[in-house]
């Protein structure tokens, strides 16, 4: 049976004071979650102080990003080895990662890796644009992500590792023009990931492997996503960084 992962994605946004404040209100209110893993992803330097605010909580923590140097002279970069002990999960191959700062599958391949290698779980993202959307290449944007960011990763590998489908058209960041996915665009592609996965790896891999939603789930929809067979959870931007907010998402 797969545990319901529903996870904040803080991005750029809260300061110490803020991530305490938060961690503080919402353990409290979610000592009785044990139906589902809720992780938190805040800020790199606040990831020590998340942790250490949510050591007497069922919560956990993961990191927005890792490096894919283990160390070295590469200033500003936060390796995997820093992060072990701080965080269960790092998110990797992030849609604004890729268009911010140009990742490829290539280098999200490598960043997979590395956290493995430090005992770290990897988030895997994966998406289509509006573009590829309309001009329907999701099912082959997908394909390409998954057999490329997945290359070398092993059966045994595959066991900590978790699939975040967000479609980059679906995403709103303000954007008043942009349209959410339809429950049934969701259940789609989440099963085409899911039969993929069984023919790249097998059938016992693709039943256990999570796949997560991280297209603008809110209060007001997540019942309706969750309700789909092969969604797993979510990872949640906007609607994460308030505390009563993400407790409806948990809670749902």
């Amino acid at each position: 049976m797969r545990i319901p992962l529903i996870a904040a994605n803080w991005k750029e946004n809260k300061t110490n004071d803020e991530v305490v404040d938060f961690i503080n209100n919402f353990k409290n209110e979610t000592s009785d979650v044990n139906y589902r893993e809720v992780l938190i992803c805040p800020s790199f330097v606040s990831i020590v102080t998340a942790h250490d605010c949510s050591l007497d909580s069922n919560l956990i923590i993961g990191s927005q990003d890792v490096s894919a140097h283990e160390n070295g002279a590469y200033t500003g970069e936060i390796s995997a080895g820093m992060l072990k002990g701080f965080c269960k999960y790092a998110l990797i191959g992030h849609s604004e990662r890729r268009k911010y700062f140009h990742e490829d599958n290539c280098l999200v391949n490598k960043k997979i890796k590395i956290a493995l290698k430090c005992g770290i779980n990897a988030i895997l993202c994966i998406g289509e644009s509006v573009d590829q959307k309309n001009n329907n290449q999701t099912k082959d944007v997908v394909k390409t992500q998954i057999n490329e960011c997945l290359d070398g990763i092993t059966n045994e590998d595959m066991k900590n590792i978790v699939i975040a489908y967000e479609p980059v058209w679906a995403i709103s960041g303000g954007d008043v023009n942009c349209k959410p996915a339809t429950t049934q665009d969701i259940e789609n592609v989440h099963l085409f990931i899911r039969d993929f996965l069984s023919e790249k790896y097998n059938e016992d891999i693709s039943a256990n492997c999570r796949i997560i939603y991280g297209g603008s789930m809110k209060p007001e929809n997540v019942k309706d996503i969750m309700g789909n067979e092969n969604v797993d959870g979510g990872l949640i931007g906007n609607a994460s960084l308030d505390w009563n907010s993400f407790l409806k998402l948990v809670k749902y």
